[in-house]
């Protein structure tokens, strides 16, 4: 039996998962019969809606990220905290992680990108290969705190340097101590169906620019969709999970309330509408930055109106390199919470394309396939040792 390729993906966010679906989809694409092992704390749901083939999923937390108090605040005490605890026992964790890969038949690690893969990796003597666009121990290295923690970072930076090879996206930082790098195109999601096809399905009105707002699984509780309910010029939609005590049969699709809609995701994908759909049919897409947002309005050029984040040094790369890419505005926190978007959208949308803008190349989850496919074709390392004498 070929073995399989089993990924470590990190719980943080929404974007960590759906980079690794789509290079799971473009591994299968290419070689369906392809074993995939996912082992995350990311939701499972997001995973069976969006996998197109058979993987064994497991849930394991890989690594802490960052502690969100909500979708905009974080708390850098406790994210040290967490990072910390969990780090300080890598080995003792990855140890227990061969018995898994060997119920798996691993024969390839990938890791997106936890600490914990490659540390993995080195116990059970298996490849890995690193991707993403940002490491943890530089984002902790930003947060004053982690000096009250001093063996975290270097427990980070050990575990990543036995990685066999790292892919590393635009927009990126960190990745130092990382002895083997390919710099790789964007990995997104693409959309599919058209715009007319999206309102159709999903029963948008056609006839006004829609606005996605979009902020992971946490969403924007405390803005107001009243003020939003009154636009004139833009339909807003927004995707929720399926409430509490509803069946899928239950739920309805959408619901609406004046120009702000409320979109079932599971309904959603029911009706084959993905996603990176919505994102290809909206005009301009509010959120805060991410790389997994930003790389779809790129690939669909959606423009966005984003927000900050708090103390996350991702911020800033994405900031500084969005507008080399597409349309962007900043819009403050005040004014997004209490729905004052429309003065900010007409500039947004209004914007010309980035000067001499030639469309990045968005296909790197199909770079990354092949990368994947010919490391697992390769024969393994015969071990090293004392020749054996001959008589």
């Amino acid at each position: 039996m070929a073995a399989a390729i089993v990924f470590y993906v990190s719980g943080h966010g929404f974007g960590h998962a759906s980079r690794a679906i789509e290079v799971i989809n473009a591994v299968l694409a290419r070689r369906p019969e392809t074993r995939i092992g996912v082992r995350t704390s990311a939701p499972r749901w997001l995973f069976d809606l969006t996998v197109k083939g058979k993987i064994a999923f497991s849930t394991l937390e890989c690594d802490t990220g960052v502690v969100q108090i909500d979708a905009l605040t974080l708390d850098e005490a406790d994210t040290i905290r967490r990072a910390a605890a969990f780090h300080s026992d890598l080995v003792t964790r990855a140890a227990s992680e061969t018995r898994v890969l060997r119920e798996l038949g691993a024969g390839l690690i990938v890791g997106d990108i936890p600490p914990l893969a490659f540390a993995v990796s080195a116990a059970a003597g298996i490849p890995s290969i690193g991707l993403g666009n940002f490491t943890w121990d530089w984002i902790y290295a930003d947060y004053p705190r982690v000096r009250l923690a001093p063996s975290l970072l270097p427990a980070i930076r050990g575990a990543y340097a036995k990685a066999s090879m790292a892919l590393r996206l635009p927009m990126s930082a960190g990745f130092e101590t990382f002895s083997n790098i390919k710099d790789i195109p964007f990995v997104a999601r693409h959309a599919t169906r058209t715009r007319e096809e999206v309102c159709k399905v999903l029963k948008l009105p056609a006839d006004k620019p829609i606005v996605l707002m979009s902020f992971g699984g946490y969403g924007l509780p405390g803005v107001d969709t009243d003020v939003l309910a009154k636009f004139k010029k833009y339909t807003v939609v927004t995707v929720a999970n399926l409430p509490v005590g509803r069946t899928r049969k239950e739920a309805p699709l959408a619901e609406r309330k004046g120009s702000f809609i409320s979109v079932n995701e599971e309904a959603m994908y029911d009706a084959g509408v993905r996603y990176e759909d919505l994102v290809g049919a909206a005009e301009a897409v509010v959120t805060k930055p991410g790389y997994g947002i930003i790389s779809e309005c790129i690939a669909n050029d959606t423009a966005v109106l984003y927000t900050s984040r708090g103390h996350f040094p991702e911020y800033e790369v994405l900031v500084e390199d969005m507008p080399s890419y597409l349309r962007t505005a900043f819009i403050g926190q005040e004014e997004l919470f209490a729905g004052k978007w429309e003065t900010h959208l007409a500039k947004l949308i209004a914007q010309p394309r980035p000067k001499n803008h030639k469309k990045p190349e968005t296909h790197g989850a199909d770079v990354v396939a092949e990368i994947l496919l010919k490391t697992l074709d390769k024969p393994p390392k015969k071990p090293r040792g004392r020749p054996r004498a001959k008589f």
